[in-house]
């Protein structure tokens, strides 16, 4: 696959008269933000199949590009933190993100000879081809944008957009909200956007104790490189990304389901496989089991080596004052399932031990403030051995991305990239009906070969 970039553009978010200037905006960081201030940045594509009269070089260029541009300069004027960038002045105890007046977004526009049918398909592909589709972000930057964007013309096929933000501005549920309010903005040509996608900008609603802050920060530097080369016990203000490593061109990825009627047969296993009567089977714990429970066999090996799976959850109505849905920002905690060994997924029984292991975590969330939550996790992450086989989970199946219209339909497919560089999972509603999960995972080759047959498998029996 070849992929030639045509023309790298800074879109500024719009004003209402060429008189007119963007005041600055400072938005503190708050203490879900903090959490992800060293993650890499999450990354997303998503892919639009484009009929005869809208996938040819002259309509993209005259048509579709200046739409999207455009659409792109007002739908900022709602979500004016993306124009910004990262700082962290020596007098203040956490980051911000700063908008400047003259602060934009970078929009890069490429054309590729892939067959789009392939690409934003749902087989194997090759992920080195995918990861070209999405913007790289800066990483050795101590003041870095924010959000990147990438549109890839796939010419009489289709098109794609890649979206790179740094994962300390926004979560999932906003990085869906704006994408959905971009699409809306773009299809009705309106600068107005409905209640439901206007961003909610207050950080003054997330109230948590600030002894909080310390603690992940505490967290942070203890992870860091950079922990030795701290002065008298200050953390060091750098906003520096640790390096990423290339992806080998071995790994793979693959889109799966799990329809209704796969996550009614696996919740009735486990009902009669458990000896335990309440369990919380909804389909994420029932989805991740499963997916759980198939990649640690797929890893094979030592039965005694360590194991962790992660997930988030969404705080948003879990707060003594709850957060408005539309929130801007990171209102997400990880949480962790410590202390495994492999052994305990590796038998017949390795589905119904995750069931239950995971049921419990997320019961445990409701009998749990964020304090307690927080020292769980801030202990469970110090804790972790060398080579344990970590896991974790990106998106929800609850987000909606897919009624995301810019004008040329619905999209076909939506990847979250950033999963490839770890052993995570991407969950997100299905393309073809209601109910069930779509899933994408990147293995190399070998592992996903017997990865999917021990899925496929595990569903037929």
């Amino acid at each position: 696959m070849a992929l030639k970039v045509t023309k790298i553009s800074r879109v500024n978010p719009a004003t209402n008269s060429s008189h007119d200037t963007i005041n600055s905006l400072v938005l503190p960081f708050t203490f879900f933000d903090l959490r992800w201030l060293k993650f890499h940045p999450t990354e997303r594509v998503i892919f639009y199949k484009l009929d005869k009269d809208n996938s040819s070089r002259d309509s993209f260029h005259s048509v579709i590009l200046p739409k999207l541009q455009l659409s792109l300069s007002a739908v900022l004027r709602h979500y004016l933190p993306l124009a910004g960038r990262l700082r962290w002045d020596p007098q203040d105890p956490k980051p911000h993100i700063l908008v400047l007046p003259n602060d934009s977004v970078t929009l890069i526009v490429a054309e590729s000879d892939a067959d789009f049918s392939i690409i934003s398909g749902k087989g194997l592909r090759p992920e080195t081809e995918i990861r070209s589709l999405v913007p790289e972000f800066p990483v050795a930057c101590d003041s870095p944008s924010v959000l990147a964007l990438q549109v890839t013309l796939f010419p009489n096929q289709g098109l794609c957009i890649g979206v790179s933000s740094h994962h300390s501005i926004m979560d999932g549920k906003t990085v869906t909200m704006f994408i959905k309010s971009w699409a809306h903005v773009c299809k009705h040509e309106t600068v107005a956007l409905p209640e439901n996608l206007t961003p909610f900008l207050d950080r003054t609603i997330i109230n948590v104790p600030a002894s909080l802050d310390t603690k992940i920060l505490e967290l942070l530097s203890y992870f860091s490189e950079e922990k030795n080369n701290l002065e008298k016990n200050k953390l060091r203000r750098s906003l520096k990304l640790p390096p990423m490593e290339k992806i080998s061109p071995a790994v793979v990825r693959i889109t799966l389901e799990l329809t209704p009627e796969s996550i009614n047969k696996l919740r009735e296993r486990a009902k009669k496989e458990s000896t335990r009567s309440e369990l919380h089977l909804s389909t994420f714990v029932v989805a991740y089991a499963y997916l759980w429970t198939c990649l640690v066999k797929a890893r094979g090996g030592d039965v005694d080596r360590p194991v962790r799976f992660m997930y988030t959850a969404d705080f948003r109505n879990r707060l003594d004052k709850p957060v408005p849905e539309m929130y801007f920002g990171n209102c997400v905690f990880p949480l962790g399932c410590y202390g495994y060994k492999a052994g305990v997924f590796l038998g017949k029984d390795g589905f119904v031990n995750s069931i239950g292991i995971i049921s419990d975590s997320v019961k445990g969330i409701a009998l749990h403030n964020i304090e307690a939550l927080c020292e769980l996790y801030v202990d469970g992450s110090k804790r972790v051995k060398p080579g344990t086989q970590a896991g974790s989970v990106a998106g929800s199946n609850r987000f909606g991305l897919y009624t995301s219209d810019f004008g040329w339909g619905k999209p076909v497919n939506s990847e979250i990239v950033s999963i490839d560089r770890n052993e995570a999972f991407s969950m997100s509603e299905r393309t073809d009906g209601p109910g069930g999960v779509e899933i994408g995972l990147c293995l190399k080759k070998r592992e996903m070969d017997l990865f999917i047959s021990l899925f496929q498998n595990g569903l037929q029996n």
